[in-house]
């Protein structure tokens, strides 16, 4: 019998992808930026707490800062958008157009701002900019293989429990804990994310780095398809199979007009 709690999580999840798959181009592409930049003020402080000690984990520690922010703002990471949107498609709230749509332009908004906030760090800290190549060429060196993917894969696992973690509980502290806890581990180095990991490509590329944007392109698309087995297939396929096909047809047959109506 499923739980109580992983039912009213789920319907949570429905209620919440829903409304981001029929929000309007702006919105979807304001929200998209500004989860970019959060981001960017969270790899401000890794950079500044690991110039200052040395110290990679410190480090990892103060870039929660960017997921503090992602919590309490409502801003949105693509990976974020493994659960949430597809468990509203899945229960039949939206057709797939709209999670493509969803997907695409948030990930083009999330590089847009974080590559413009990065590029201010860079320029407004002339200090951090050893490490931010330091940590740039860590990330883009590293090779393309079966490692790099199975961690990717991890990265994907891990954001996309968080995600599920944070719709399960109403505790401002409870949600603030997991994203700590996610946020440590991206930037602790032990597993790859496709946009925390390029935005620290993007600081090494606007310091010098021994390589371009096509490297960055190569590892971002390599990243992304770990990311997307780890968060889709490890978490989002499992928690609807613990779900149970009743509940999501019973969602499915809910009343239509409390849909919220296509944007533009």
């Amino acid at each position: 019998m499923v739980s109580s709690e992983v039912t009213t999580t789920f319907h949570a999840s429905v209620e919440q992808g829903t409304e981001r798959l029929h929000r309007s181009w702006p919105g979807l592409l304001a929200t998209g930026a500004v989860g970019g930049i959060d981001v960017s003020i969270g790899l401000l402080a890794l950079l500044t707490v690991e110039h200052a000690t040395g110290n990679r984990l410190l480090g990892a520690l103060a870039f929660g800062i960017g997921f503090i922010a992602l919590t309490l703002a409502g801003s949105e990471l693509f990976t974020e958008n493994f659960l949430v949107p597809v468990n509203a498609v899945v229960a039949g709230h939206a057709p797939l157009r709209a999670l493509i749509r969803l997907w695409v332009g948030t990930l083009v908004a999330n590089m847009v701002g974080g590559w413009l906030v990065v590029g201010l760090i860079m320029a407004g800290d002339p200090e951090l900019r050893p490490t931010a190549l330091e940590t740039g060429i860590r990330v883009a060196q590293r090779p393309i293989g079966f490692s790099m993917f199975a961690a990717a894969i991890l990265g994907g696992t891990v954001i996309t429990l968080m995600t599920w973690m944070e719709r399960g509980t109403s505790s401002v502290p409870a949600k603030l804990v997991a994203a700590m806890s996610a946020a440590f581990l991206l930037g602790a180095g032990p597993v790859v994310h496709a946009v925390v990991n390029t935005l620290e490509v993007f600081g090494a590329l606007q310091v010098g780095a021994p390589f371009g944007y096509l490297r960055c392109a190569e590892v971002f698309g390599f990243v992304a398809v770990g990311n997307a087995v780890g968060g889709l297939g490890f978490v989002t396929v499992l928690r609807l199979v613990q779900v149970g096909s009743t509940t999501v047809n019973n969602e499915r047959r809910r009343p239509q007009n409390r849909r919220p109506r296509q944007a533009a």
